[in-house]
């Protein structure tokens, strides 16, 4: 069978449709979710010129000489700020230790919802730092920030479309992410594009699995990310045209005792006829609030069985996840998702 990413047009949901057309947006995303945990989403509504201005502030911060780009690193603690190639392995995030014990081959910059968004909350610094915005780039922020504003919405928009395919009552997701940890991390594959000869062991980022809620992705459409099949194997995917890739985090397939697939997923070095080429990626992660409690919804149970996870916060959860990418811990409360990395087709 040949492995294929559904696509879902939304616009019902974003311009005001009828309740049979978000009746039908909602049982297509059941069945992708149900089967994939990939979508291709059409009618987001995100205008052209901000992806445009968006990719060309990416370009202008990941120009900047490395040393320059490092003066903006934090801590590892700190899920903020610029990643240098090869100081991560987001496999550690499921548990697995990579095979060849090689981090990540790119880079990434970080920014979210600081504290301070969030007036009258006293929420936890560590979970809710400020940004990190870099000063030598002056016409980043600007256009980050608006891109990162429509992707917000996109994720607030799926949701209630999660909502309605699940039988929930509407707002359902609205009472768990009103401080939500949301961030927008910005990918570079760093290999400098021409020829290149590999040896096979060189990882652009890991497979891995996201940890929240949803993620919406915008990508070129440069070959590189590959989603694992039901079948065990790695398929290439590359965004259609116009579309946002969204798939779903553990969190959901927590909520959805595993109804719903949280998909392995990672990204081979961007080649193509053996030369390398410039690929950029920007996930926005809609992570949900740090005290929200996650167990499986009773729905989803099914009668006489357990379900599969235990309950967590979300706090604990990504703290566990993020350990493991970021400072090399390796995470235990994974062993289901770390399976399912040790049984694919590596």
């Amino acid at each position: 069978m040949t492995f294929e990413v559904p696509v879902v047009d939304i616009s019902p949901y974003v311009a005001g449709g009828s309740p049979a057309e978000r009746a039908a947006v909602a049982a297509a995303m059941d069945r992708a979710c149900s089967t994939v945990g990939f979508v291709q989403v059409l009618g987001h509504g995100v205008p052209p010129a901000v992806t445009e201005a968006f990719a060309a502030a990416l370009d202008e911060f990941f120009a900047l000489p490395p040393e320059v780009k490092a003066g903006y690193q934090a801590p590892p603690s700190v899920n903020r700020g610029y990643t240098p190639p090869k100081s991560e392995s987001l496999s550690l995030s499921l548990g697995v230790e990579p095979a060849t014990r090689m981090n990540d081959f790119f880079e990434a910059f970080n920014v979210g919802a600081p504290a301070s968004a969030f007036p009258g909350l006293d929420l936890p610094v560590e979970d809710y730092p400020e940004n990190l915005w870099p000063d030598a780039a002056p016409g980043f922020r600007g256009p980050v920030e608006r891109y990162e504003a429509e992707a917000a919405r996109v994720a607030r928009t799926l949701t209630a479309v999660f909502a309605d395919a699940l039988g929930l009552a509407p707002g359902f997701f609205d009472a768990v992410t009103g401080h939500s940890l949301d961030v927008l991390r910005m990918n570079h594959y760093a290999l400098p594009p021409g020829e290149v000869h590999l040896d096979g062991e060189l990882t652009g980022m890991g497979e891995h699995t996201d940890y929240g809620i949803v993620t919406v992705l915008w990508a070129d459409r440069v070959a590189g990310l590959q989603v694992l099949g039901t079948d065990g194997t790695w398929n290439d995917v590359v965004p259609a045209d116009g579309a946002l890739l969204v798939n779903l985090g553990d969190l959901m397939a927590r909520w959805t005792n595993e109804r719903w697939a949280s998909t392995l997923h990672r990204v081979k070095p961007p080649i193509v006829d053996g030369t390398i080429v410039r690929r950029r990626s920007a996930a926005y992660f809609h992570d949900g609030d740090v005290d929200a409690v996650v167990a499986a919804l009773p729905t989803c149970v099914p009668a006489g069985t357990a379900p599969l996870h235990p309950p967590t916060t979300v706090g604990e959860h990504l703290r566990a996840k993020l350990a493991g990418s970021r400072a090399g811990q390796r995470n235990t409360a994974a062993e289901r998702e770390a399976a399912r990395v040790l049984a694919s087709a590596r």
